[in-house]
């Protein structure tokens, strides 16, 4: 879709506009809409806010095509990754409890089947665990960031193997989607990444500020039931997402062969080296 780029200041109050819409929908909409009319619904909004903030999506196919249902894993490096996601595969996702108590934001993911887990209580993961249980057996779509974390893009991180197992009880199958992002000249760009001491205000504003934008989207690999006990998934998924990343072209250096990464990472952590 066509995107322009705003003022920061003005891009920071369509944001903010946007996002009251969203919440509109989510009330006055989602009670009386059934499952796909709410995927459509979630689905348009956030391409609205890509929009707003500049960002325009590239997939490689028709990324939709065949995932129904089932687990989607992705490497994290924004808040923006939610709403990519959602664009091309309206999704459930699972979330830090403190995700929870975000103004507005925290209000918007609850009502959109947001799984939230409090770290470092076994009861509450136990709970999180027979939820996403639940949704999976109902056929319903669910993301997740193995992660844990967000990074700069430039890697990824282990991933941790334990919402996996979700996926392996309810015998649904599991997506490995490589997400990145781009300037205008193709080169990966750190402007999206909400990482260390970057507030949200601060990575919006540097989203905004960034020209022509690109978020790409792969499919890295998909696996399907009987699956691999959950730390060989976790691992697979992790080596087809790195492989993905690997691969990029890289506008800087077109001569240069493509990064290869090793079949057994270093402390289970690659470097994109892009």
């Amino acid at each position: 879709m066509p995107t322009f780029r705003l003022p920061a200041s003005l891009g920071l109050l369509l944001v903010g506009l946007h996002l009251l819409y969203g919440a509109l929908q989510v009330a006055l909409l989602f009670p009386l809409a059934g499952a796909s009319r709410r995927q459509r619904l979630r689905r348009r909004w956030s391409q609205g806010l890509l929009g707003v903030l500049g960002i325009r999506i590239e997939v490689a196919a028709d990324i939709a095509a065949g995932l129904e249902g089932g687990l989607l894993v992705a490497n994290h490096i924004s808040f923006v990754d939610i709403f990519l996601i959602n664009a091309l595969l309206p999704s459930a996702f699972v979330a830090k409890g403190d995700v929870a108590r975000w103004p507005l934001i925290g209000w918007l993911a609850r009502r959109n089947g947001t799984v939230f887990i409090e770290r470092g209580n076994r009861q509450a993961a136990q709970q999180a665990r027979e939820h996403l249980l639940a949704a999976l057996g109902k056929g319903q779509r669910l993301a997740i960031f193995p992660e844990g974390t967000t990074t700069a893009g430039d890697r990824v991180l282990p991933f941790h193997g334990a919402l996996f197992q979700a996926a392996i009880d309810a015998a649904v199958p599991v997506y490995a989607l490589a997400l990145s992002y781009h300037d205008s000249s193709g080169v990966r760009s750190e402007a999206p990444a909400y990482i260390d001491d970057v507030t949200l205000i601060d990575c919006l504003g540097a989203i905004l500020r960034t020209r022509g934008l690109v978020a790409r989207v792969h499919c890295a690999a998909s696996f399907r039931p009987p699956l691999p006990n959950r730390r060989h998934l976790a691992h697979h998924a992790h080596q087809a997402i790195v492989r993905t990343l690997a691969h990029l072209p890289d506008p800087r250096n077109r001569g240069a062969k493509p990064f290869q990464a090793p079949r057994q990472p270093l402390r289970n952590e690659v470097e994109i080296r892009q």
